[in-house]
């Protein structure tokens, strides 16, 4: 069978070629692998130049059958498209039988935000006088600050903050590195945490330009930051689902609501499609139709 021969050149296509992380190109893989187990399981003795549009039917079928989420159902698709534009690339197939596939309708969720309210409240809480206080509180600055995602605060290097500029350098999803400015406020918390806790630890090997450390003069890990948000929100009484990136979507909220261009936006979140900013925009949407529902007299007496 060459199905194993294939996924793994397309395995070193998207390492090499498309720089995709190990997690993004795992999760392509694990679609295409679906594929050749609805192949192998129903003992249809196809390679992969033999699949058909009328195959990938019948695999929609089974994989609905098994109760997938329509989330799910399109990003399975969507990895199916990639690999076989990939075959048509290196001259394996002449047509493209995922041409015509349909993804199934997702609704687009909006993600949760915080209000500036809460976000100010929510940092406030952090008790400075515990070990890692400054640390933390530094964190959820540049979180928000930023706008970054949550592996790219834990890889930050002191290197990269230009601190008489007001930027720092990310190196975002596929190494692909960006200059984001930084404000006052994350970069006053950061200096103080430099200052007063980083500079008196004992830094283990091979983290000395990593900015956020545990105690054990380590990097920071995911887990960790998840918890410190959760147990934040819950001492000061969010209710919302948050996690650390919800700040990222609240940084771009906020911006877009007052005014910033969707373009710099999308370059500060290191966004490779304006289309995938463009969901702050409907977020600014579902703010006001919110709003209206609350406060407008003549809605409120066409609903009662």
């Amino acid at each position: 069978m060459n199905w194993d021969i294939y996924i793994k050149r397309f395995k070193s296509f998207l390492t090499i070629e498309k720089s995709l992380s190990p997690n993004s190109v795992q999760a392509y893989i694990r679609d295409i692998q679906k594929l050749a187990d609805f192949v192998a399981i129903n003992e249809l003795n196809l390679q992969v130049e033999d699949i058909e549009y009328k195959h990938l039917q019948d695999f929609l079928s089974w994989i609905n059958k098994k109760g997938l989420e329509a989330n799910s159902q399109a990003r399975i698709i969507s990895g199916i498209k990639a690999f076989y534009k990939f075959l048509l690339l290196e001259d394996v197939i002449n047509i493209n039988p995922t041409e015509l596939l349909e993804s199934p309708k997702t609704g687009r969720k909006l993600p949760t935000v915080l209000s500036i309210e809460e976000i100010n409240k929510l940092i406030d809480t952090i008790d400075l006088s515990k070990e890692g206080g400054e640390r933390n509180k530094a964190m959820l600055e540049t979180l928000y600050g930023c706008g970054l995602r949550v592996s790219e605060l834990l890889n930050l290097q002191v290197s990269n903050i230009y601190f008489n500029d007001g930027f720092i350098r990310i190196v975002g999803k596929g190494d692909k590195e960006r200059l984001t400015p930084i404000g006052y406020t994350a970069l006053k918390q950061i200096r103080i945490y430099i200052e007063e806790v980083r500079s008196h630890q004992n830094i283990a090997p091979g983290n000395e330009d990593i900015l956020f450390l545990n105690k054990r003069g380590r990097k920071l890990s995911r887990v960790m930051i998840f918890n410190l948000i959760k147990d934040l929100a819950e001492l000061c009484g969010i209710k919302k689902k948050i996690s650390p990136h919800t700040f990222r979507h609240s940084f771009a909220t906020h911006l877009v609501d007052g005014g910033a261009d969707l373009r710099a936006v999308q370059e500060m979140l290191g966004h490779e499609s304006i289309t995938t900013t463009e969901i702050y925009t409907h977020l600014d949407r579902s703010y006001l139709q919110t709003t209206i529902q609350q406060f407008h007299p003549r809605y409120k007496s066409t609903k009662n």
